[in-house]
């Protein structure tokens, strides 16, 4: 994702890759109303939707079951179920259709930066040389501990087991069996994933090291230790462990090292949230690294990286920490549980927990001004089409209904629409690429600042 929002702005790019053959487990992942709406942006997420099945929007947030709050924009409110597989290659199609070079088979084992730039070497030798490098390479990323960034947080306490497989045992039994557990303790899931198959979540029997992948014998170990009988599952699509590790970086960036994704933060996957963070950590690092490097953008743009997307990991730190807790079979934890329940009846409170897990709810710290201010943008009906669809070229964009303004000749940063009739509560929004409002107003010398700040000098 990354690759690719940086060749939206002809910047040349080279992917490293430690993996020979992308990934053959065909786990399902969920996109978020977030990751939906940044793949709409790119014009990514039509493909995305032939391959992926729809979940109404709703028992998220510790899988405490209410449904969607009202308001939420239909065209995106859903949770996709995709495997994981088809979104890399999408990706990666998506990536080297814009230019990009990927390298697989090639793992970094060194690194050197000095102030014009990072030399890299990989383990069969080789030496490169790159303007900036950006670890997106995981939980145990190679490069943060190559640039010494701290890792800091607790370490897992409790493993958890993951799979889908094949069930001998009758549907009906298998959802009463289930159910009954599941009165008392939330940690069992055992819950249809398409014909014939079933996705499985069960507590592990202690903490393993997460580089050897269960067997099916132990989901059946485990299985019967819980609910007396292990459904006779058989014929695994795929199986993994999971711990509920959580660390987050120290800092998001040393000189020119950056990181992205699991390299800079680890939560237990309770909501589903951690590839979507990964997504929008690219989507936000991208138009700002390059324009870095094009020379147009203020090395405080660049800085904005941390300050925007560290607050947001940890807060989905936070509320993984609280999930895991309400998943907890104890009495206080259930006890809880049981309010917390109450308490999301009411809409309000429904919609502020939604807003987390699926990061709609996210405000970046713009300074004062209207509560749309450092949000993102919905998505509009406009005059030429869907607003995401004017987007797909990773630009900002000025959507104004006065007609009356200009961006002040940068054209190859910011596009501009005059629409009088934008149905916006403003008279006009400078748009990011990853579609938050920077600015709202009407004064052309007020925007003007904002357009420098934003997307550099002319």
């Amino acid at each position: 994702m990354l690759a690719a929002e940086l060749r939206l702005h002809d910047v040349r790019v080279l992917v490293l890759e430690k993996d020979t053959e992308p990934t053959s487990a065909v786990r399902i992942v969920g996109l978020h109303i977030r990751s939906l709406e940044l793949m709409a942006m790119r014009g990514l997420l039509d493909p995305l939707l032939v391959k992926g099945r729809r979940r109404p929007a709703g028992a998220y947030f510790a899988a405490i079951d209410k449904p969607a709050p009202a308001g939420l924009d239909p065209a995106y409110a859903f949770l996709l179920g995709i495997p994981q597989p088809v979104v890399v290659r999408l990706l990666e199609d998506h990536a080297t259709a814009l230019g990009a070079e990927i390298r697989r088979g090639c793992p970094v084992t060194g690194l050197d930066q000095d102030e014009d730039g990072v030399t890299v070497r990989t383990a069969d030798g080789e030496t490169l040389r790159a303007r900036y490098l950006v670890g997106c390479d995981g939980a145990r990323s190679t490069v943060r501990k190559l640039a010494g960034i701290s890792f800091d947080g607790e370490p897992a306490r409790t493993e958890t087991l993951m799979g889908e497989v094949e069930a001998s045992a009758p549907p009906a039994e298998i959802a009463a069996t289930v159910a009954e557990i599941r009165r008392t303790d939330q940690r069992l899931v055992v819950g249809p994933a398409g014909a014939g198959v079933y996705r499985v979540i069960v507590p592990a029997a202690e903490v393993s090291d997460r580089a050897e992948p269960p067997t099916l014998e132990e989901f059946r170990r485990q299985l019967r230790a819980l609910a007396g009988t292990d459904f006779g599952v058989h014929s695994a699509r795929w199986l993994s462990r999971f711990g509920d590790a959580t660390r987050l970086a120290g800092q998001y960036r040393a000189g020119r090292v950056l990181l992205a994704g699991d390299a800079a933060h680890i939560h237990p996957p309770i909501g589903g949230q951690g590839l979507n963070l990964g997504l929008q950590d690219a989507v936000n690092l991208g138009w700002k690294l390059a324009g870095r490097i094009r020379g147009w953008a203020p090395d405080r743009l660049l800085d904005t990286y941390q300050a925007e997307r560290r607050p947001v990991a940890e807060d989905v730190l936070d509320n993984t920490r609280a999930q895991t807790e309400l998943l907890s079979p104890g009495p206080g934890p259930r006890a809880v549980r049981r309010l917390l329940t109450e308490l999301m009846d009411f809409d309000e409170v429904n919609h502020h927990l939604l807003e987390k897990i699926t990061a709609i709810g996210v405000r970046y710290d713009f300074g004062p001004g209207p509560d749309l201010l450092g949000r993102r943008q919905p998505d509009l009906d406009l005059r030429p089409g869907r607003l995401y669809g004017l987007l797909h070229r990773g630009r900002g964009l000025l959507l104004d209904r006065t007609a009356r303004l200009t961006t002040g000749g940068r054209p190859d940063r910011v596009d501009h629409l005059a629409d009088p009739t934008a149905p916006l509560d403003a008279p006009a929004v400078l748009l990011r690429p990853d579609g938050h409002v920077a600015w709202i107003g009407d004064d052309q010398a007020d925007l003007d600042d904002h357009l420098a700040r934003w997307f550099g000098s002319v």
